[in-house]
Order: C-alpha cells, then sequence, then structure tokens
C-alpha cells in the first residue's frame, strides 16, 4: 500500500499556495508503506488531498510534491512538465543555452537541466528523482533528440538525500560544447566545469555590463571562464584583466578569448582579495569592476560572515574605481536576502567615502524563474552601481 501523509492542523497553508516542501516536523501520522523514493499521497489532518510527491525518510524535506491532481499518472506529469518548461525557454528566445529545467520552479522537484548547444548537462538531486533517471532520460531524448546527455550530480545535497555523488556520460560520446552567448563564443566542459558546466543564471546580466564597459578599463573578480570579461571584450573595452584562484579557470578564460579572437583580455590566477589589496597599494584604478564571487553562505548559519566578505570585497572594489567609475556587484547565495545585501551595499559605500546610485537592479535570468511561494528559488542579486567621489 502507498504511503499516506496527514498533515498536523493548518500546516497545508503554503502548500496550497504552491509551496511544495512537505517537513518531517509538520506530519501527524503516515499511513501504509513503500519503498523510500515512492511516491506519496499528502493529506490535511482532516484527510483533504493536497497533492503527490516523492517521500525520503532520510531527508528533513520527508515529501516534495509536484502531482496535484489525484487522477493524473506521475509518468505522465514529468514529460508534460519537461515539455512545457521547453515551451516557455523556447518562447523567451535564449539562444542554444539556457536552464531547460529548473526543479521546483518548474515544478519537478529534484530535476535540473541545462541545454549547452545540441548536449544537455542534467542534475538528480532527490531520491524520487534518481528513481525516476532512466524515464527522465527518455524524455528528453524525445524532446530535443540530443547528441549527448551528461549527468552532473556530484552535488554536496545528495548527500542529505543519502545518495551518492557521481558523474559521467548518460548517452551518446562528447562532453564539451561551444556555446553563443550574446554573440560570444564559449567552449564548455560539461564533465569537469562549474556546476552543470557554466553558470546560464548571469547570461543576460552579463550582456547588461556592455553598456558601461566601451573604452573603459575593466577588472572582472571570480571571473571563472570569463563570461563577464568576454562580453565586456566584445563589446569594446579597452582592456579586461580577468581573476579567478582556479588554474582551469584562467586557462578557460585564454582559450575562450583565443577563440573569439579578443587580444584585450588578461587572465590572472590569484587569491581575489589578496590581489584587489595589492592593487590598492600600488594605487592602480579601474573604470568598471565586476564583483561575481561564489556563495559564501551555503547555510543561514554563515550568512553573517558572508555579508562582512562582501562589505571587504565591495569596499575594496568602490576605492579602485576611478571618478564615476562602475561597480557591478552580485550574491548567488539564497540565504542572504535581497534587502541584507542592499543593506551591505549602502555600508560599503559608507565606509568607502564614495557616493553611490543605482543604475540597475537585476536577478536571475528568466530561464532560471522563481515561485511566489517559495523564497528559496530567487537566489540571486545583481547590481550596477555609480561611485562618485564626494
Amino acid at each position: 500500500m502507498a504511503y499516506v501523509v496527514y498533515l498536523k492542523k493548518n500546516e497545508e497553508r503554503n502548500l496550497k499556495s504552491g509551496y511544495g516542501w512537505v517537513y518531517a516536523n509538520e506530519v501527524h501520522r503516515i499511513e501504509g508503506k513503500d519503498k523510500n523514493g515512492s511516491l506519496a499521497t499528502v493529506r490535511s489532518f482532516d484527510g483533504k488531498f493536497i497533492g503527490k510527491g516523492y517521500i525520503n525518510h532520510l531527508s528533513k524535506i520527508l515529501v516534495r510534491l509536484f502531482i496535484y491532481n489525484d487522477t493524473e499518472d506521475e509518468n505522465q506529469v514529468i514529460y508534460r512538465r519537461i515539455l512545457s518548461a521547453e515551451n516557455l525557454r523556447s518562447y523567451l528566445s535564449l539562444g542554444n543555452a539556457y536552464r531547460a529545467v529548473y526543479a521546483e520552479a518548474d515544478l519537478l522537484p529534484g530535476l535540473i537541466v541545462d541545454r549547452y548547444g545540441d548536449k544537455l548537462s542534467v542534475q538528480f538531486l532527490t531520491l524520487g528523482m534518481e528513481n525516476k533517471k532512466q524515464f527522465v532520460v527518455e524524455c528528453l531524448q524525445k524532446i530535443y533528440s540530443p547528441a549527448a546527455i551528461i549527468e552532473r550530480s556530484d552535488v554536496a545535497v545528495r548527500e542529505k538525500e543519502g545518495l551518492p555523488l557521481i558523474k559521467g556520460l548518460l548517452c551518446g560520446t562528447e562532453t564539451t560544447s561551444v556555446i553563443d552567448e550574446n554573440g560570444v563564443k564559449i567552449n564548455v566542459d560539461l564533465i569537469n566545469g562549474q556546476k552543470t558546466g557554466y553558470f546560464l543564471d548571469q547570461k543576460l546580466n552579463r550582456y547588461a555590463l556592455r553598456r558601461y564597459v566601451k573604452g573603459k578599463t575593466v577588472l572582472d573578480c571570480f571571473s571563472n571562464c570569463g563570461g563577464f570579461a568576454l562580453n565586456a571584450s566584445f563589446a569594446g573595452a579597452k582592456a579586461v584583466t580577468a581573476l579567478d584562484i582556479s588554474e582551469i579557470a584562467v586557462k578557460d578564460i585564454e582559450s575562450n578569448a583565443k577563440l573569439n579572437g579578443f587580444d584585450n583580455v588578461t587572465a590572472v590566477r590569484c587569491d581575489v582579495f589578496e590581489k584587489l589589496r595589492e592593487y590598492k597599494a600600488n594605487g592602480e584604478k579601474f573604470d568598471v569592476i565586476v564583483l561575481d564571487p561564489p556563495a559564501f553562505a551555503k547555510s543561514s548559519d554563515a550568512v553573517t560572515s558572508a555579508l562582512k566578505g562582501y562589505k571587504d570585497i565591495n569596499i575594496l572594489a568602490l576605492k579602485l574605481l576611478n571618478d564615476d567609475g562602475i561597480l557591478v556587484s552580485s550574491s548567488c547565495s539564497h540565504f542572504v536576502t535581497q534587502q541584507a545585501f542592499l543593506k551591505m551595499l549602502s555600508e560599503a559605500a559608507a565606509e568607502s567615502g564614495k557616493i553611490v546610485r543605482v543604475l540597475e537592479e537585476k536577478m536571475q535570468c528568466a530561464d532560471h524563474p522563481y515561485l511566489l511561494a517559495a523564497k528559496e528559488t530567487a537566489y540571486l542579486k545583481f547590481f550596477v552601481l555609480q561611485a562618485t567621489r564626494k
């Protein structure tokens, strides 16, 4: 008999508004018995149907809902949701590289699918989706006819689901792809690259940078494989310096610059914090500085120290700007709220001795939508600022 999960009184309110996570401490009782990771029905305290989702007794999130019609078949729902997600991306006209399925935001919790040209990179982040892997692959083959599907389930969150970290080819042979981002060619390593290969969520934000860089000196911090740096070069920057601590990233920046015929991009392997202090000590200045660091806060307990880190680099960057210079500052940690990030920017501006105005305020690209009922799916903060001396 399949699991039936009964909630405590009034615990269904958020679920009815579209929030899909049922926590173990919200459950009154569980009836039935099935294998872990199977489909479970969730009902309110008085027995009313709420939805269905995959159960995992090893996780604090006991059930992740994604079926809201008691008569629908789970396989039909999965296929329909993947197809619906792709129809949205086709409508958005995002080129040949985009997030095709974004887990909870596309009502497919635990499933990430990124498209890189004729190849797909996928993540199965929950036990329920892991159990449906073969069917999901069949759906992707039917909808996309990809040259290859690469699995990048080497994400720590899987360990909380009782799953091992794995990566490799699910079909096809090639694991690299050259994508087009706003007219810039970028070679993506789908096996060894960051996340699923490349950070697609900043695609339109990197395009927005272009209006500020023509004829300017640009410093791209935490550059990864050079997304912002390459877009700046394409838009006519005078000189671009890209900083990253990874040797692989620096080599990627150099090869991508060569791929595009850009001769004004210099990649430097370094500790970015130390390099910014070195620039300050040497009196070096830049017209445009981009700060796109990794998530400093990977848990709620790390928010205070993360904000200190964000503040330190933003103060340094503001001091390194020429008069009326442009600072692009972002955070990809959902634990750091928009309000907290803005407060940090205000404090950094005050301590830098600059008057700072906001020119643009953005978030993740539209292929990474977020649910109004699930604030966790809205994570990226992105600001374009101009700093003027007093």
